[in-house]
């Protein structure tokens, strides 16, 4: 009866395919487990049948089989891996003038372009912004707020999530004359799950204030009525 070789061949770990994807033949690892396997069996040339080495491994290849074995079982408890999870984002901004038509009324502020994205999207409408996983995220924004006549106005901005006004969330902003400007920026920090959506809302007891929109007036680039940014902040 032939010795068989006791040069061993570790256990293929489970993460390597038994396919090599990129000629379609059987993978480099998985070919030199099965040939070590073909050797400790006697390469072909064995007396012993397969009775034989279910009741008991023959001769110098008691330890080499003992070891596969082991390793076999191995694979049963071997840790699965997972895809490594990622952080979300987005960014959007606003081309157009945003005005509201009556006073004391709630208005969502929409957007019309996209600058980044990744796991969070705009919907429709465009006020709305989904994230597509669960999280805490940070929510900033600025707004560009004009007030086209003398008397004094007021804007208040605040955050919905799910069509639900999210409680303290609301800011006032006052403009004092006739073409007063100011940049509303703060951030908002929420928890949320996926298929969440929020909406950036505003009010105003003047018809004259407006969030603005300016082209581009060399050297100034163009300044969006709203820029958006939305960042998840842990997994």
């Amino acid at each position: 009866m032939a010795t068989p070789t006791n040069t061993l061949t570790n256990v293929t770990p489970p993460r390597v395919p038994l396919i090599d994807p990129r000629t379609g033949l059987i993978s480099r690892e998985w070919y030199r487990f099965f040939v070590n396997l073909f050797n400790l069996t006697g390469g072909g040339q064995n007396t012993a049948s397969l009775t034989d080495l279910q009741v008991g491994p023959i001769g110098s290849a008691e330890s080499a089989l003992s070891e596969i074995y082991g390793g076999i079982q191995g694979l049963e408890v071997s840790p699965v891996y997972k895809e490594d999870k990622k952080l979300n984002y987005g960014a959007f901004y606003d081309t157009t003038t945003q005005k509201a038509t009556v006073i004391n009324t709630a208005y969502a502020m929409t957007f019309n372009s996209t600058s980044l994205v990744d796991g969070v999207v705009i919907g429709s409408p465009t006020s709305r912004v989904y994230v597509n996983a669960a999280g805490i995220f940070n929510i900033q924004f600025s707004a560009q707020l004009v007030k086209t006549t003398a008397s004094a106005g007021n804007i208040f901005i605040w955050l919905r999530i799910n069509g639900t006004d999210v409680a303290e969330s609301a800011t006032k902003v006052t403009l004092q004359g006739s073409n007063a400007a100011s940049v509303a920026a703060w951030n908002f920090l929420v928890q949320m799950a996926s298929g969440d959506y929020f909406e950036l809302m505003w009010s105003t007891d003047d018809t004259k204030c407006e969030i603005l929109a300016n082209t581009t007036v060399a050297p100034v680039p163009a300044i969006p009525s709203i820029i958006l940014t939305v960042s998840q902040v842990n997994l």
